[in-house]
């Protein structure tokens, strides 16, 4: 990774722009300022379009003015934050900055101004202009173009998203004037929530929070089609992971993270969430995301993964997969008994169905399974009054899916968990069973065995419909599959 200029103490109270964050300066020589000024070619793009989903964040912000008439709202993208010293973790936006705009750059505000009349609002998209070459801004400063690459202009940016421009180095001070009722989404811009202080309350802010987290459990077609090339992508990432097992088996887990990320990063944004790359015993650790251990023939491997796409929308699907290309005996019973659970809970997955009822659905048939086993005694109306079964199922059977991977987590109760499915939610189905190494309640052979098998569901007009059924499910399926990848 280059450094950037050598630092030396300003000889002047004239100090040069930042370049570090702590507060040295490069020296710079006045014909070079001068030189550095001059001889570069106008690069400005004007032949630029609207982005794919602007009317999409057009009537995203349009229903999020009808519901705060009146006030001023102020949506930030957030920061880069520190990672080490001088370097910085890659920079996501902020989900409910990037869903109204379309925009993904690091200090980016969405301004919402209610209009004089009060009939709705006016929108400015306060942004980073490009680096200033007349006072050597784009090379002096870590974030300048030199070091970070261009940025749009103020008038590319308009165009791109719908939205009329702003510095957003003006915005703390506008924002110190302003007068009149405001809300802010908190955690994501200390210095713009600074300039609010005492204008806004966390009570109000929450309001707005928790309306943008509901805003997106119906998607519209531009984020079903978002979900689908996830998946789509995602598929392929599994596929990948398959056809290099015997490097991984002569590795570790961190191959397989690494092959599905190759996918993840070649046709999309990032992966939506740390993979979890599971074989043996790990797979009975929810959110194993070490990733550093052994991969095994005989034992199983459980890959939750999903692609980010460029657009920020992720897929989030399991499978465990036999390493071996084979399940055994024993794997196949408790993998054919997930299955069956999932089955039971697409089937729950539609309109009008409370949101609660794919998993109850499930979970009925996780607790029959392990009565029949003797694992827990019933009748299974005794075991599910009381929760026994999970002990061994562990977690509830899905989520929302869309920008987060656990969408819309803001929601209030009633209307997420406490729902009713409506076309368009899409959510996740995935019920496991997990047998922990050192359960001594079960019979030894099972110890160590942990399955989930996850799918993104979309609720229809008429029922629902996979968008991860690229990849198979049923056993003698996956089998199939898998020797068909290794040839």
């Amino acid at each position: 990774m280059a450094d950037e200029l050598t630092p030396e103490t300003p000889d002047s109270d004239e100090e040069p722009i930042e370049q570090r964050k702590n507060g040295l300066y490069p020296g710079v020589s006045d014909e070079l300022a001068e030189n550095m000024k001059s001889g570069w070619a106008d690069t400005e793009l004007r032949d630029l379009r609207p982005v794919p989903q602007a009317a999409h964040t057009a009537a995203r912000r349009a229903a999020l003015s009808a519901r705060f008439p009146g006030e001023r709202l102020v949506i930030p993208a957030g920061n880069l934050r520190t990672r080490s010293n001088d370097t910085e973790y890659s920079f996501r936006a902020a989900t409910e900055y990037a869903y109204l705009t379309g925009d993904q750059t690091e200090d980016g505000v969405l301004v919402l101004e209610s209009k004089a009349d009060g009939e709705g609002h006016d929108a400015t998209l306060y942004l980073l202009p490009r680096s200033d070459r007349e006072n050597g801004e784009f090379w002096l400063s870590g974030q300048g173009e030199l070091w970070v690459g261009r940025r749009h202009s103020l008038t590319e940016a308009a165009t791109l998203y719908g939205i009329p421009t702003d510095d957003v180095r003006e915005l703390p001070g506008k924002l110190g004037e302003a007068t009149g009722p405001v809300r802010v989404v908190r955690g994501h811009d200390a210095g713009i929530e600074k300039a609010l202080t005492d204008k806004v309350t966390a009570e109000r802010d929450e309001e707005l929070r928790v309306f943008l987290s509901e805003a997106r459990l119906v998607k519209d077609e531009f984020e079903i089609s978002e979900l689908e090339k996830a998946c789509a992508s995602t598929a392929r990432g599994f596929e990948d992971v398959v056809k290099v097992l015997d490097k991984a088996e002569a590795t570790s887990e961190r191959y397989i993270e690494g092959t599905f990320f190759l996918r993840a990063r070649v046709e999309g944004n990032d992966v939506g969430y740390g993979s979890i790359c599971a074989a043996g015993p790990h797979a009975c650790t929810l959110h194993w995301v070490r990733n550093d251990g052994p991969v095994r023939s005989g034992d199983l491997l459980l890959l939750d993964a999903g692609v980010e796409t460029t657009e920020l929308y992720t897929a989030d699907v399991t499978r465990t997969l036999p390493i071996s290309g084979t399940f055994t005996d024993l794997q196949r019973k408790i993998y054919d008994a997930v299955y069956e659970a999932q089955e039971a809970g697409i089937a729950a997955v539609k309109p009008g169905a409370a949101f609660r009822d794919f998993h109850d659905a499930a979970q009925r048939v996780l607790a029959e399974k392990l009565v029949e086993w003797g694992l827990v005694e019933g009748p299974v109306e005794r075991v599910l009054e009381l929760g026994l079964q999970r002990r061994w199922t562990l977690h509830g059977t899905g989520h929302m899916l869309g920008m987060d991977v656990h969408d819309c987590a803001a929601a209030r109760t009633e209307a997420y968990v406490g729902g009713t499915l409506e076309p368009g939610m899409c959510l996740t189905v995935e019920p496991g069973l997990y047998f922990q190494a050192d359960d001594l309640t079960v019979p030894e052979e099972y110890r160590g065995i942990g399955v989930r098998i996850e799918d993104d569901i979309l609720v229809t007009e008429d029922g629902n419909r996979n968008l991860s059924d690229g990849l198979p499910r049923r056993s003698d399926e996956v089998e199939a599959w898998m020797a068909g990848l290794k040839g």
